[in-house]
């Protein structure tokens, strides 16, 4: 018989299932925690191979040993919860909240402002990143920014607000990220986790009308993220990246950046039930 988890009766909905989100739902799900996370009907996901919500396209995905499946219905949740799959509900309105009463909710869609998440969502309400204030919107603030302060639990105050030039990562920041220098439909040449070469084709870009543009690879590494084909952006948009570590296994597990978050938002929890026990 399975001993049940130690935090199994403590449900956590988590707004958002992209990359940093489930590095989160990582940290949680392995402490024993219950979660339920939630996503767009149409994710636009860069880092798909680590995303949990790119469950809502697929059906079903598997990021290192969490498996994540597409929820039809919050009665199809409780379901996938007791076989110890991690549900994924198409609700960007957060209809389910009062429904499923969660413990804790936490805000992990990264939009970098505040959208429709309340200190009165929970008991306990957390977001990722800029855009809140913790004990004004929410009652944690986890940072994000990548830096000295990366994965803090934040009791007061705000996270260091959004730059607009991603973190260096091997020497590389803004010319890791690849954009569509048109407006159009997305299709990859390459996929995640391949070898690449500066000038080399990755994607093209189909506009509704003229010849389609390419996007290349900025320098040699490997494509560490790319949406998904079909999907329809403006120019400038974000479609992708490049590591220039060139390690293949880093496009297929969780960021040290993912999981530093996740263990602020772990110790975020760890730290609230303390203090209810008290």
């Amino acid at each position: 018989m399975t001993s049940p988890r130690l935090f199994s009766e403590t449900l956590v909905l988590v707004r958002g299932a992209g990359d940093l989100a489930s590095g989160v739902a990582a940290r949680l799900w392995r402490a024993g925690f219950s979660l339920v996370m939630t996503e767009l009907p149409r994710p636009v996901l860069v880092r798909r191979t680590v995303a949990l919500g790119e469950a809502v396209r697929a059906r079903q995905v598997q990021v290192e040993e969490l498996i994540a499946r597409r929820a039809g219905t919050i009665e199809e949740s409780a379901d996938l919860l007791a076989e110890g799959i991690i549900p994924i509900l198409v609700d960007p309105a957060g209809e389910s909240i009062p429904i499923l009463m969660p413990t804790v909710v936490i805000d992990g869609r990264m939009a970098k402002r505040t959208l429709d998440t309340h200190l009165n969502d929970a008991p306990l309400v957390i977001a990722l990143g800029p855009g809140f204030t913790a004990g004004q919107d929410v009652h944690a603030v986890i940072e994000t920014n990548r830096g000295h302060n990366l994965g803090r639990a934040l009791w007061r105050g705000s996270a260091e607000p959004n730059t607009g030039t991603p973190g260096l990562v091997a020497g590389k920041s803004a010319e890791r990220v690849l954009r569509v220098p048109i407006a159009g439909r997305v299709v990859g040449r390459r996929p995640i986790g391949a070898r690449v070469v500066a000038g080399e084709t990755l994607a093209t870009v189909e506009p509704e009308v003229g010849p389609p543009a390419e996007v290349t690879a900025p320098f040699d590494g490997t494509l560490r993220g790319l949406i998904a084909d079909d999907v329809l952006v403006p120019a400038g948009f974000k479609i992708g990246d490049v590591d220039a570590r060139a390690i293949a296994e880093h496009c297929f597990t969780m960021s040290d950046k993912a999981l530093a978050v996740g263990g602020g938002a772990l110790e975020a929890i760890l730290t609230w039930l303390n203090r209810r026990a008290d």
